[in-house]
């Protein structure tokens, strides 16, 4: 398969571009300042020269507080730039993978949140991926969007990294006991979005997240038992720990599909991401 990764740069695009290649695929990754995505006329152009089979969509817009401010940059990233990405694709007859959030949801449940369940963003991050999801679904009917909740990975700033430096430097942190997730490795994720890439004609809404739920609390202790970190984590509260952007209290992810997105416990990607911070 002839595949391109957008966002080539990121987090969660380079582990995508790696493990394409190791798995045998033609993979060309982009990012800035190869290509604006939000320039359609760019994007179409250099679409048709890569003529892939399939497109996974790792661009994006992360900055949750900053989208608080900046939500028309946040939305031409993460939305129009998702739709133009959607109809270069289109244009070929090529499959479109793309990467959504559980902040499309406004965490209001005691269940895990199904892919038919209404979306209902809490401030301007979720709300401009939401938009993402319906520019790319209206812009490719050979599309698979998958929402996934509180990755973390090498090459890119994360919870787990950001933890472990603050335990180096204290003695405790306070961490939140009332967000409950599903934190997700892209160690993990990132086969199933290159499955899904060529699975093509099975189109929709995916929710892919590590298996289980836990609060950032929950999560913060069982990193630092299984690195060894001697920081006491203290419970805090979301109303004592203000941010500028909302967050959903309960962002567990569920599936109804079948075949569904899988990926492996959570705890193992907590496992997994510290064995490659070791070999690094």
């Amino acid at each position: 398969m002839r595949l391109l990764v957008t966002g080539a740069a990121g987090m969660l695009g380079h582990r995508v571009v790696d493990d394409a290649r190791a798995l045998g695929h033609d993979v060309v990754g982009i990012d800035l300042p190869d290509l604006d995505l939000t320039d359609e006329t760019a994007t179409i152009r250099r679409v048709a020269e890569l003529a892939p089979d399939s497109v996974i969509n790792c661009a994006a817009y992360t900055n949750v507080d900053a989208a608080e401010e900046h939500e028309e940059v946040a939305l031409a990233v993460n939305g129009d730039a998702a739709g133009n990405i959607a109809r270069a694709a289109a244009q070929i007859d090529a499959r479109i993978v793309h990467i959504s959030t559980d902040y499309v949801f406004d965490g209001a449940k005691d269940s895990p949140w199904l892919e038919s369940d209404r979306p209902a963003p809490l401030g301007a991050y979720g709300r401009t991926k939401l938009a993402g999801e319906l520019q790319l679904a209206h812009a490719n009917a050979e599309h698979a969007i998958v929402r996934t909740a509180w990755l973390f990975g090498a090459g890119g700033p994360n919870f787990l990294d950001t933890m472990l430096r603050l335990a180096a430097e204290r003695d405790e942190v306070s961490v939140v006991t009332d967000q409950v997730g599903s934190p997700t490795w892209a160690g993990h994720l990132s086969p199933a979005l290159i499955e899904l890439a060529e699975r093509r004609g099975d189109v929709g809404v995916f929710h892919g997240v590590g298996a289980g739920q836990c609060s950032w609390n929950e999560l913060t202790l069982e990193l630092f038992e299984r690195a060894g970190v001697a920081c006491r984590v203290l419970p805090t509260t979301s109303e004592q720990f203000k941010r500028p952007a909302p967050r959903p209290a309960w962002s567990v992810l569920g599936t109804e599909r079948d075949p569904g997105v899988h990926l492996p416990p959570w705890q193992d990607g907590v496992q997994g991401h510290l064995d490659e911070r070791t070999n690094a």
